[in-house]
């Protein structure tokens, strides 16, 4: 199944959907801690990095140092489309807001400053919709 490539229909139809919870990002040097459910994985050569509830990190000892909403952009978006988060990055950035982003096979994924969370979901919708309007 094939996603969307066009960037203006990327950015129109990305519908940001902020997750209830605090994410955080830590790393572990090898498999995944039994009561850590991660939402993400990527191994690295310095340790295996998890995005994992801020709670799920807390219980089970897990150092980290940044706290993140989780923003899915709900737009299929192709893996090999282009701009879409060269868009998003520099409408957050304008800001002030860092974002770490992780591409899934369906779904673009945005990690923000948890605090600011609202707010990067305000200007991406207003990003949306001026790409509405620029047909």
């Amino acid at each position: 199944m094939n996603g969307e490539r066009d960037l203006q229909v990327l950015l129109r139809s990305m519908r940001p959907e902020l997750h209830e919870g605090r994410y955080v990002f830590t790393t572990v040097p090898g498999a995944v801690p039994e009561d850590a459910a991660p939402v993400v994985t990527i191994a690295e050569p310095e340790g295996l990095t998890l995005v994992v509830r801020q709670e799920d990190a807390d219980r089970t000892g897990l150092g980290y140092a940044y706290v993140a909403g989780w923003i899915t952009l709900r737009v299929h978006s192709s893996l090999d489309a282009v701009g879409l988060t060269a868009a998003v990055a520099a409408e957050l950035a304008a800001a002030g807001l860092s974002c770490n982003v992780v591409a899934g096979y369906f779904h673009d994924h945005l990690f923000v400053p948890y605090d600011a969370a609202d707010e990067a979901i305000r200007l991406l919708t207003a990003l949306a919709e001026r790409a509405g309007t620029e047909d």
